[in-house]
């Protein structure tokens, strides 16, 4: 029972991070209908510009900031060049280009810092406190701590805000919010920085935890995307269950199954919800007429 609680807890710590990542995923795609297979980059990036900060001298705080402004500032050059000059085309090609994106900024960063994983310390002296028989990570705590205001940031941001429901307006007819005079471009621009800001935000949390490498951004991504699907795609609630979701059936199969393994119980369980229940958790089966 013990070990059952501290994997408890670790996972949801690990799936927390999915969570993230995975909503970025789902704000892109209900602005764009596109997937952006670069989100997981966006994480493997700002962890990178986290170190760089650090190294440089900034305090921890600053370098904090100055990592997530350079988020934005990707956010804002990846949608103008990548998203807007294939706007008006149909889904596939923009798919390619953030393939491309994703590729283009992996091997830029292993240009510039080699293979060579880096060290990021965490936030806290602290490693950890012990709560009965569970040992609870300062930095999951943190992590999970981050989540929980980000959803009731997000809830709080897209119904209760003018500009969060002009961005629900945009993902769900971007016609008709057009014509009640909202700038559609502007919208999906800050969906486009939003995501990149949440993807980095994850980078940065779970980076003192994993190494910094090359190989972090694309492991998260697919995970998330996974959890997405799980959740059902294009739902934000969907995203976040099936984050922690993920983020527990993986940390629970490591330990009591397989460790090296531990990587495809994720596919193993997102295999079977496409075979019975490929809508996700939350979606809806969609019938159309002949």
């Amino acid at each position: 029972m013990d070990l059952a609680l501290q994997l408890l807890f670790t996972g949801i710590g690990i799936g927390a991070v999915y969570a993230l990542v995975a909503l970025g995923f789902v704000l892109i795609f209900r602005a764009t209908n596109v997937v952006n297979f670069a989100q997981g980059e966006f994480s493997m990036v700002a962890a990178y510009l986290m170190v760089v900060a650090v190294e440089a001298g900034l305090p921890y705080w600053a370098a904090f900031i100055v990592a997530l402004l350079g988020m934005a500032l990707l956010g804002v050059v990846f949608n103008l060049g990548v998203y807007y000059p294939l706007r008006h085309r149909t889904y596939l090609p923009v798919i390619i280009a953030t393939i491309g994106a994703s590729i283009l900024l992996a091997n830029s960063v292993l240009a510039i810092y080699g293979p060579q994983p880096q060290v990021l310390e965490g936030w806290f002296e602290t490693p950890g406190i012990q709560v009965g028989p569970v040992y609870l990570d300062s930095q999951y705590l943190l992590i999970i701590g981050v989540t929980i205001c980000l959803v009731i940031f997000n809830f709080w941001f897209f119904e209760k805000t003018l500009l969060g429901k002009k961005l629900q307006a945009t993902s769900q007819d971007k016609e008709m919010a057009s014509l009640l005079g909202i700038s559609v471009s502007t919208m999906i621009m800050i969906t486009f920085i939003y995501s990149a800001v949440l993807g980095g935000l994850a980078g940065i949390l779970v980076a003192p935890v994993l190494f910094v490498s090359i190989q972090m951004g694309s492991t998260i991504a697919l995970k998330a995307f996974a959890a997405t699907i799980i959740g059902g795609f294009g739902d934000v609630t969907g995203a976040i269950i099936g984050g922690l979701a993920l983020g527990v059936i993986e940390t629970f199969g490591a330990a009591y199954i397989s460790v090296p393994y531990k990587d495809g119980f994720a596919f193993l369980v997102l295999i079977a919800f496409l075979i019975f229940r490929p809508q996700g958790i939350f979606g809806e089966r969609v019938a159309e007429k002949a």
